[in-house]
């Protein structure tokens, strides 16, 4: 069941941020007749203070949350998986270093790392992506890390080493496939994490700037309307809460089928 509601909730994401704009069309089309308008038979979502449907707002939105989302945990979790990969592996003065410059990565809230750093790169997609990859690799460092120290005492590493087999063979043919699977699950935690901080450095104007839509912008948008136009803040804030539930029930399912243990 948690499958089930995960699988069909990501695949309407997907689908919406791919071909949605097909059949919303613009989402900055401005009509002055509609400011406010409540949903209806006509318009489901209702209409925004300029006019703009909410709907196409919300595809719009929904292609923005994908594309930070999809880059930045690839971002993340390669750069974290190969520094953890080589601390982990090689241990010593190595491990030491990337120990102790993820410790103060950690020593710092996240998002509050995250905000500063957008506000330094100033708004925009790219900004988004650098933020939140710069703060969000540490997860995937650890888990690696701790992985490839399980996994190089393993008798087939230690047979290929005796082969004479090089040490980028070993580590990226006989360590790194048995760690892709803790990783994965670890990336659709990681899914969720992101689209949520994206939506709140969008909230707070550090992310997707006007007149491009954002869940988190939206939201903070429609927040001044709340006691005339709800549905401004509901709708985004809802398909906000339903793709993190269906990346966390995807995570979960993964982690008790795979039977993984999270670090």
């Amino acid at each position: 069941m948690r499958l089930l509601i995960a699988v069909s909730f990501l695949l309407c994401w997907l689908l919406a941020a791919l071909f949605g704009s097909s059949f919303f069309g613009d989402a900055n089309h401005i009509n002055l007749e509609l400011i406010l308008k409540a949903p209806s038979l006509d318009a489901p979502l209702g209409y925004d203070e300029l006019g703009r449907s909410v709907a196409a707002r919300l595809i719009d939105g929904a292609r923005v949350a994908l594309l930070v989302s999809v880059i930045t945990v690839f971002v993340s979790a390669l750069f974290g998986s190969v520094v953890g990969l080589v601390s982990g592996y090689y241990g010593g003065w190595v491990d030491r270093i990337v120990s102790r410059i993820i410790d103060i990565v950690l020593a710092f809230p996240g998002i509050l790392l995250a905000i500063a750093l957008a506000a330094v790169l100033g708004p925009g997609i790219e900004s988004l992506v650098i933020a939140i990859s710069a703060v969000g690799w540490v997860g995937y460092a650890r888990l690696a890390r701790a992985q490839a120290m399980s996994l190089r005492s393993r008798d087939h590493v230690t047979a290929a080493i005796a082969l004479g087999s090089g040490e980028g063979v070993i580590l990226f043919r006989h360590v790194l496939p048995l760690m892709w699977i803790p990783l994965m699950v670890e990336a659709s935690f990681g899914l969720a994490s992101v689209i949520v901080a994206e939506a709140g450095l969008s909230f707070l104007g550090l992310g997707v700037q006007p007149p491009d839509a954002s869940w988190g912008s939206m939201i903070r948008e429609g927040s001044r309307f709340l006691l005339v136009s709800p549905h401004l803040a509901i709708f985004p804030g809802l398909a906000i809460m339903a793709v993190v539930l269906a990346a966390n029930l995807l995570g979960d399912w993964l982690r008790d089928r795979l039977d993984v243990k999270r670090f």
